[in-house]
């Protein structure tokens, strides 16, 4: 038997008033005369972010999901290279421990998603530090937060640039440059368009990296429609992992646009998936990539009480007989 666990992406659909993204361009940056103000504005703004975490975290404590995104836009303009000298981590120190330590309380399940542009297998020297960059914030907040960075930050390949071996190699080559604490914080995935389950499988176990499986990806990109062959593979990439093998799922939004995320996840579609890998593994976390968010979760465990083949736990996990 198989235990899954759901989990959603950074906004509460429920919760009013609750972004945990809220920014600030550097053009809004540089129309404030007083430097020192507009710092001190950044970092209210920072903090209003994870205060809203938190109550995003309360609401999912009640509602019983264990697994959750963080945003990766809790601190704007970070990494700005006009504001190298702002030391963000300092006013947010408390914040930081008191989100830890909710999701330590409650045993919780978080990670990040960079955003697209940072490519570890870029071609240019400055894209490359600037992904970096970008992922040791990710890696410090981590930190921060008290939580063990490891696993806990999921990402693309990055660019095809029309050459998939090539490509592939360069990502490779490029890892070299990843100071090793962040290495260990990373997991990869397969994507829609660029590098399919066995490409990404490749690097995973060529570099000793867990692979998130997605299955909508798979479909909508694939060279082998039969993902299941290489399951075990995926399996074997997170032996070393503390953490629990992770997958996403979402649903196309039409036939023809099959590559964008539907509002809901597909209840046959994820049950498709569910019951190949039923009994493989003793516990799987999904993370749902449905533009209704935690709605789309809620509304997905309402689909799976109504089901014969499944024991539910609570509001977010259930049981595979």
């Amino acid at each position: 038997m198989t235990i899954v666990r759901l989990g959603y992406v950074a906004m509460s659909m429920e919760l009013k008033n609750a972004s945990p993204s809220k920014t600030m361009t550097f053009a809004q940056f540089q129309k404030i005369d007083d430097r020192e103000a507009a710092i001190r504005k950044l970092e209210r703004i920072s903090l209003e972010n994870l205060h809203n975490t938190l109550r995003i975290l309360k609401h999912n404590a009640a509602s019983d999901i264990h697994f959750y995104r963080l945003t990766s836009r809790l601190i704007p303009l970070a990494n700005h290279e006009e504001l190298l000298d702002w030391d963000y981590m300092k006013p947010l120190k408390r914040s930081l421990h008191e989100v830890g330590e909710f999701v330590k309380k409650h045993r919780m399940r978080v990670d990040f998603h960079p955003d697209h542009f940072v490519l570890l297998n870029s071609q240019q020297d400055h894209i490359l530090k600037n992904s970096i960059k970008t992922l040791k914030l990710h890696y410090l907040l981590l930190k921060g937060m008290g939580i063990d960075p490891t696993h806990r930050c999921v990402m693309h390949v990055g660019g095809n640039y029309k050459e998939t071996e090539t490509s592939l190699e360069r990502f490779v080559d490029n890892w070299m440059a990843v100071p090793r604490s962040i290495q260990k914080m990373i997991m990869l995935e397969n994507d829609d368009t660029s590098f399919t389950l066995e490409d990404t499988l490749y690097l995973c176990e060529k570099l000793e990296i867990p692979l998130v499986f997605d299955y909508h990806h798979h479909l909508a990109h694939h060279e082998n429609p039969n993902w299941e062959v290489n399951w075990e593979r995926i399996i074997h990439t997170w032996k070393y992992s503390p953490l629990p093998i992770k997958m996403h799922i979402s649903s196309p939004k039409s036939q023809k646009e099959f590559r964008h995320h539907s509002d809901y996840v597909d209840n046959n579609m994820f049950f498709d998936f569910l019951n190949v890998i039923k009994g493989s593994i003793k516990q799987i976390d999904c993370m749902i990539e449905a533009k209704r968010k935690d709605e789309a979760l809620f509304h997905l465990m309402e689909e799976i009480r109504a089901r014969g083949d499944v024991e539910v736990i609570d509001g977010s996990s259930f049981l595979l007989k």
